[in-house]
């Protein structure tokens, strides 16, 4: 759908300096006239929106501080690639505007929207810490076990059993998240169990369906029953 989609979504081209085109296929310059521009004729005109800061006041120190971190040296490796001002300015209002629970959470949200902008531009910044935004990977760890890491710039592509040749698009960019790192003894990932396995361990797929090592699969074949064998 790349390229073929339109309205307040963007047109999904990779190109955020069109996301604001019309319905007239023009470039607005404003927020508003571009959400406007595709409304309904019978719905009235949004208005704009009082600045966030402005309408709590005894935010905007804190958001501030907090939303520095774009700008500092944290992510100085990326300043030069991307623009760290739009990016500030949204977490100062989005950080203002979040006045009723979640108000961490939206600063981490905005602060992880440049960190993308970053990677996508080549600039991994490893910006998470213990104080600030965490993201727990051990979540997903059985009890006695360290599979699961956070990585800022992970390699979606892996080798698993729904994909054991690890060919991938070359176009799905890094990406910040939580990702197992299988021992060499099970170097296979099985994502339908959320773990690490052995090639053989993986069973089978039979259109698309999952089947366990030992678990009879479905035929429309009369008087036939097949089962899913281990590898030899």
């Amino acid at each position: 759908m790349e390229g073929r989609v339109c309205g307040l979504c963007g047109n999904y081209d990779g190109n955020a300096n069109n996301d604001f085109t019309t319905r007239t296929q023009a470039v607005a310059v404003q927020a508003l006239d571009f959400a406007n521009s595709w409304k309904l004729s019978s719905c009235p005109d949004a208005t704009l929106i009082q600045d966030p800061c402005a309408h709590n006041p005894y935010r905007e120190a804190w958001a501030q501080r907090q939303c520095s971190i774009i700008t500092s040296s944290v992510f100085s490796a990326c300043h030069s690639q991307v623009d760290p001002s739009p990016f500030y300015d949204a977490c100062v209002r989005d950080a203002c505007a979040c006045d009723s629970g979640g108000d961490y959470e939206c600063f981490c949200t905005a602060v992880t929207a440049y960190a993308q902008a970053c990677n996508e531009a080549g600039a991994c910044v490893a910006w998470r810490s213990p104080k600030i935004c965490p993201l727990f990977c051990d979540y997903y760890n059985p009890p006695g076990e360290c599979e699961w890491h956070y990585k800022p710039c992970g390699a979606p592509c892996m080798k698993t059993c729904r994909n054991p040749d690890e060919q991938c698009s070359n176009q799905i960019p890094a990406l910040e998240g939580c990702y197992p790192q299988c021992p060499q003894e099970q170097p296979v990932f099985d994502e339908d169990n959320m773990k690490c396995v052995k090639q053989e361990e993986c069973g089978c797929f039979v259109d698309m369906e999952h089947y366990e090592v030992g678990e009879q699969v479905p035929t429309t074949e009369n008087c036939q029953s097949c089962m899913q064998m281990p590898i030899q």
